[in-house]
């Protein structure tokens, strides 16, 4: 579906997404922020390692423009994290001829922190995903699949915590159901788990038993549909103690990232940034002294040009 399709349906669903710009007011001003943390994303690359030869995103995306980019800003800001959101292959020759070992590789030099995985890839099945993620140097997550049966088994994580500079920051991850979208061949004997009940009890583990000061879901559900099926934006109202969800699967380019207003005026940004790794996230959050969520700065899309 075409981007701006997605985005009228986002406002048939009747969802309220307020930009962020309205919101800067609930923010105290005695609260001065203390620590910075920086979230890099991607989502669906779709083995996209050279740039767009021709159309309309010529020039764009690649794994040149995008290390440059992300070098630059670790070099000012240490406490980044680079995570993606899934569908990692299929889309270029690159894919067809060394089944995904050229994008494990190639993220792995850009030094990513953590993926999830999509349902692209699981395009040469379960055996060869787990064979090609013995190319990459970082973890995949996973919360709702039940991979104990299958080549993925001890290969992913249903969650990981990572200390950037004075906030603990909890990562989970929720795939899309396979059954449909996957031949069942090449997902064999994994089970799918309903991602809103999944969300909720790790982002509670997250929270409470972990106590991370921010929580991060990794989604490939997809960013909004016009019926009942679950998406990013119904997960953000559905799902409590979650900050950010960093989405996948639908190709969705927003302008800007969204807000979902939650009680207590809180709010869960809602990212997604295309394909193809035309563009770059880039989420800028603040703490106080007491690691409490102060100001956000979501500049949102780098283009990932040479």
């Amino acid at each position: 579906m075409i981007r701006r399709e997605f985005l009228q349906n986002s406002f048939m669903a009747g969802v309220s997404l307020p930009l962020l710009q309205s919101y800067n007011q609930y923010w105290s001003a005695s609260d001065a922020p203390y620590e910075k943390l920086t979230l890099l994303h991607t989502n669906d690359t779709h083995s996209r390692i050279d740039p767009f030869d021709d159309g309309e995103y010529k020039g764009l995306g690649g794994v040149s423009a995008r290390k440059k980019i992300i070098d630059d800003i670790r070099l000012n800001e240490p406490n980044t994290l680079l995570l993606d959101a899934g569908d990692i292959f299929q889309g270029t020759p690159f894919f067809n001829m060394y089944n995904g070992e050229i994008e494990m590789k190639a993220m792995s030099y850009l030094g990513y922190d953590a993926s999830t995985i999509g349902n692209h890839d699981f395009d040469n099945g379960a055996e060869n995903l787990a064979k090609q993620m013995e190319h990459a140097n970082f973890p995949f997550i996973v919360s709702n699949y039940d991979v104990t049966n299958s080549a993925l088994a001890n290969k992913v994580a249903p969650y990981i915590v990572f200390n950037k500079g004075k906030v603990k920051v909890g990562v989970f991850a929720l795939g899309i159901e396979l059954d449909g979208l996957v031949s069942k061949k090449n997902y064999g004997d994994i089970i799918y788990y309903n991602p809103i009940e999944y969300a909720n009890r790790y982002a509670n583990i997250l929270k409470s038993d972990e106590n991370c000061e921010i929580v991060i879901c990794l989604s490939h559900l997809g960013y909004c549909y016009k019926g009942n099926k679950v998406s990013d934006l119904k997960l953000a109202d559905k799902v409590d103690n979650v900050d950010v969800i960093i989405g996948g699967h639908t190709h969705t380019f927003l302008d800007c990232p969204h807000l979902i207003e939650k009680p207590k005026k809180k709010f869960v940004i809602v990212n997604q940034v295309g394909f193809g790794g035309i563009t770059l996230g880039k989420l800028d959050i603040y703490f106080n002294r007491s690691k409490k969520m102060v100001e956000k700065n979501l500049s949102n899309l780098i283009k990932c040009q040479i």
